[in-house]
């Protein structure tokens, strides 16, 4: 769609801040109000529709995309968009070392031990940890409180959560930026470990690096929409 729009304000909206392309109010896919409850956010969501050039590119407009998702996704039914997020709780990356690579497991233990034990002291729980692949079950209470912890978020943090989870293959390390427990750097390096490290012993493969950077920026965005809320 071309840009067809001079002004871009911030306005009030209800309880809350939306958007308005030369006075008309910005609405999402579904037709709904794009309303947030954060100043900050609508100030975000504003700079990206007035730095839009001559035509509309989604990817340039992260903060819109996410707002979008909780209001036309999350919203209607929370349980049901959280519960591809709460089923990391049974196979969480955090629990799988390697299994021939001494120092890659030293590597690991450095970085995901502190992980799992402030989750462990956050929610009342115990880990199993496993090397190679293959499943490992984990305590039923373990994977109750974390995928409560899943489901108690609101629309806002529950879509925040869901590409941290889904790209990091680690809900601890989602609910770790969520409750801010960690930096959103250290737990991407956290989640990068593996693949970092093949890097760094066998060279850069240009095609898993391009991904990477893909999914860094889809990162750093959900971790930038938690900070305006």
């Amino acid at each position: 769609m071309k840009r067809f729009w001079k002004e871009v304000a911030v306005v009030a909206e209800g309880d809350g801040w939306g958007i308005a392309l030369d006075g008309r109010a910005v609405r999402t896919p579904q037709r709904a109000p794009l309303a947030v409850a954060s100043a900050a956010l609508a100030e975000a969501i504003a700079a990206e529709w007035r730095d839009v050039g001559e035509t509309i590119a989604p990817a340039a407009m992260p903060m819109t995309g996410l707002t979008n998702a909780a209001i036309d996704l999350a919203a209607p039914d929370l349980s049901a968009f959280a519960a591809p997020v709460a089923a990391y709780a049974e196979s969480d990356l955090f629990c799988y070392r390697d299994a021939r690579d001494a120092a890659l497991q030293a590597e690991q233990a450095a970085a995901w031990n502190p992980l799992l034990a402030w989750a462990e002291a956050r929610y009342g729980v115990e880990f199993a940890l496993t090397q190679g692949v293959l499943p490992v079950d984990q305590p039923e209470a373990t994977v109750a409180a974390l995928q409560d912890a899943a489901f108690a978020q609101d629309q806002w943090r529950i879509t925040a959560l869901t590409p941290l989870v889904t790209i990091g293959g680690s809900l601890v390390a989602g609910l770790a930026l969520v409750e801010r427990a960690f930096g959103a750097d250290a737990l991407w390096d956290a989640v990068s470990l593996d693949e970092l490290y093949q890097e760094r012993r066998w060279g850069i493969d240009s095609e898993a690096q391009k991904a990477r950077a893909g999914n860094k920026r889809d990162w750093d965005n959900a971790a930038r929409f938690l900070t305006l809320l």
